[in-house]
């Protein structure tokens, strides 16, 4: 009974969603409290578990995601991603530019939202289409499959980082991992399925969207431009190594656990951008301040589903359905790794975010985590690699991919939900691959 009572409470957030075009969050909140009631609880425990679920989610993630917004904005203005882009195509040449722009993709892809790097990123893949006669989209298709890549897998993007923070996994090694398994799941649905679509000719749509331009001697030079936008990753994977090969205690062990936390290794990294991209190359404090501002608004709304995500999680947990689905989980024998990937799967498949896909799953899953030894990064990385499977019409990706580069439903499916399907499946591949190793 308690899983049909949360399968009903799928379909209503479906149709909430996708028939009523109801907000996502309201929606969530709506539906937490739809599955309290049907579970026993009263409204008042119901709402007590909202809150706690919303205060423990955002206490833990609230911070990554604002300062994540703050740096991806700096690198934006100061055409920073432009200087690492232009980069990479001088060490590779033209004729491996799908490479240039899948590690351009990653390291720009890393600190900042998909849409957000999207957007920043694709006036380049016009540019470059139109000089180098590449078809759109062979170059397109390394970017964006790296760009979602880092978004359904890595922290500190908010879906990922939120779900370690539920099920208590541990982010620096979450990220170390998934840059392990990232890595042949980008060059699979990168430049190898780019390959295939050489012959393919679109032309980019000239009224979407008008390219930023920027002078040569306008941009940051190479290396504090790698420089800013690494520091994250270079002081989370510090922390990791750190603690993978000499362990959590000593004296140095609490020095690297405090600068390689994502919440000061984020702030740590705008504050230095707040002036090597900022104020060193001329701009007024009001305006790199108001720009950090404005950055802020781009991420309300990711905030707020991550918060009832947390309190849906809750509520599963204190109205007793998170012990029935572990009993039935025992009774499977079916792998946590597995059973978290699929449902973020079918969530993905019914409800098209990857980020609602994930943080929902989260609370579904979080009791096939304690007591079957699994290691909950890969719990981590199975939710997200499953998050992107089955993208389709009601995925804002699948639409923004098929705008921008001017395809039909048919192409749009050839090319973005099969580049999905296969990092998904590769994410998966890869989480089965590692904890057989570990």
């Amino acid at each position: 009974m308690p899983l049909l009572i949360v399968l009903l409470g799928i379909i209503i957030l479906l149709v909430l969603v996708s028939k009523l075009r109801w907000n996502v969050f309201i929606a969530l909140l709506i539906t937490s409290f739809i599955l309290g009631l049907l579970n026993g609880m009263n409204l008042t425990d119901i709402l007590a578990s909202v809150l706690t679920g919303v205060g423990e989610t955002m206490g833990k993630i609230v911070l990554i995601i604002v300062f994540g917004a703050m740096l991806g904005k700096l690198i934006e203005e100061s055409g920073a991603a432009h200087t690492i882009t232009y980069w990479f195509i001088s060490i590779f040449g033209e004729k491996r530019l799908p490479l240039a722009l899948m590690l351009t993709g990653f390291a720009i892809g890393l600190p900042m939202i998909y849409n957000a790097s999207f957007l920043v990123l694709i006036p380049l893949v016009y540019t470059f289409a139109s000089t180098t006669k590449f078809p759109l989209i062979y170059l397109g298709i390394p970017l964006c499959a790296t760009l979602s890549v880092a978004h359904g897998y890595l922290p500190p993007h908010p879906a990922p980082t939120a779900v370690a923070a539920m099920i208590h996994a541990n982010v620096n090694l979450t990220l170390l991992y998934g840059i392990i398994i990232a890595i042949p799941a980008i060059a699979l649905a990168g430049p190898f399925l780019a390959s295939f679509y050489k012959k393919m000719i679109v032309q980019p749509p000239k009224e979407l969207f008008t390219p930023r331009e920027f002078k040569k001697e306008e941009l940051p030079k190479i290396g504090i431009s790698l420089f800013t936008v690494l520091i994250p990753i270079i002081l989370m994977v510090t922390g990791a190594l750190y603690n993978l090969f000499v362990g959590t205690t000593g004296k140095l062990s609490g020095m690297f656990t405090f600068i390689s936390d994502p919440n000061f290794a984020l702030f740590f990294a705008v504050m230095i951008g707040i002036y090597t991209l900022g104020t060193r190359r001329g701009k007024s404090m009001d305006k790199v301040m108001k720009s950090l501002t404005d950055s802020v608004g781009s991420v309300a709304l990711i905030v707020l589903i991550i918060a009832a995500g947390g309190a849906f999680k809750q509520v599963l947990i204190d109205s007793g359905v998170g012990k029935y689905i572990e009993f039935i989980a025992q009774k499977i024998d079916a792998s946590p790794l597995i059973l978290a990937w699929g449902t973020a799967a079918l969530l993905r498949l019914a409800l098209g975010s990857a980020t609602v896909a994930t943080i929902t799953a989260a609370g579904m899953i979080l009791p096939l985590v304690t007591g079957t030894g699994v290691s909950p990064e890969l719990v981590v990385l199975a939710t997200g690699s499953g998050s992107l499977m089955f993208s389709h019409f009601n995925d804002t990706g699948f639409w923004m991919f098929k705008e921008y580069f001017n395809l039909s439903i048919k192409q749009t499916f050839m090319t973005w939900t099969v580049m999905e399907c296969i990092v998904s499946l590769a994410g998966l591949l890869g989480v089965l691959t590692l904890n057989w190793i570990l």
